[in-house]
């Protein structure tokens, strides 16, 4: 099994909070934030540049291992996506504003943010949460409510933007962000999330430690967040083929 999609999150983060005085702080006027939720937080958080700024790899990996646990193999991957974004040739760090670039790693049909075609995909939009949240009844999400609220933004995004697109890349993305969910917040045998965790992360890009959220015990790794993005799908009802579009990562013939 290979990993061939990208993904935009307790090991340290009582460590690394106590750092920062359990630090929290929204961007100046002068800081960049992009469409990714979590490095938005981490930022937030000072774990990761507040400006938003030259974020480069050793910085990308310290910041996801020691807040979110993820694998330093994880998180490199994820820096080597998020680095396509910088337009300069040979770039070695990458600016969170670089992230809303259309189509390369940003995408159409967000949980939380607009199609870049009706206003930027940068900043929170409430009511595009609404809608997703509408699909999150109860106070757990369970990988059901997750691919039902994926596939119910994508509907809505095909209806109502004349320039909607959905390249192989944005629909492993997507469905990603979503198996992200239960690793980070949640219980991952389960494939479940506390909804309170879930909604106050994406509401106020700040990490839920006061919510009693703590950095998962278990490390996060590229096969972790595959597995869970095929029972995200999964659970969908997609058929092997749509699956195997919509997650080439999965060796479906292993």
């Amino acid at each position: 099994m290979k990993l061939s999609i990208s993904i935009i999150c307790s090991l340290g983060i009582t460590t690394v909070l106590a750092q920062h005085n359990l630090s929290w702080t929204p961007p100046g006027p002068d800081d960049v934030r992009g469409p990714c939720p979590m490095l938005n937080t981490l930022a937030n958080h000072g774990i990761l540049p507040h400006s938003g700024y030259n974020i480069s790899q050793e910085i990308t990996i310290k910041a996801l291992s020691s807040a979110v646990n993820f694998t330093s193999n994880l998180a490199e991957f994820l820096f080597a996506f998020a680095l396509t974004t910088n337009p300069e040739q040979n770039a070695t760090v990458f600016n969170l504003h670089q992230l809303g670039t259309h189509d390369i790693l940003e995408h159409d049909a967000s949980l939380s943010r607009s199609d870049k075609f009706f206003n930027t995909s940068d900043a929170f939009n409430k009511d595009v949460f609404a809608e997703t949240t509408s699909y999150w009844p109860g106070d757990v999400i369970d990988l059901q409510k997750a691919a039902t609220s994926r596939h119910a933004r994508a509907l809505t995004s095909v209806g109502k933007n004349p320039s909607f697109t959905f390249s192989e890349l944005a629909r492993g993305f997507a469905h990603g962000e979503v198996a992200a969910l239960p690793l980070v917040f949640g219980d991952r045998v389960a494939g479940t999330a506390p909804k309170d965790l879930v909604v106050s992360f994406f509401e106020n890009e700040r990490l839920p430690v006061d919510l009693g959220w703590k950095t998962p015990a278990l490390a996060i790794g590229n096969l972790d967040l595959c597995e869970m993005t095929q029972r995200v799908i999964n659970a969908s009802g997609a058929t092997l083929e749509q699956a195997q579009e919509i997650l080439p990562c999965i060796d479906f013939d292993a």
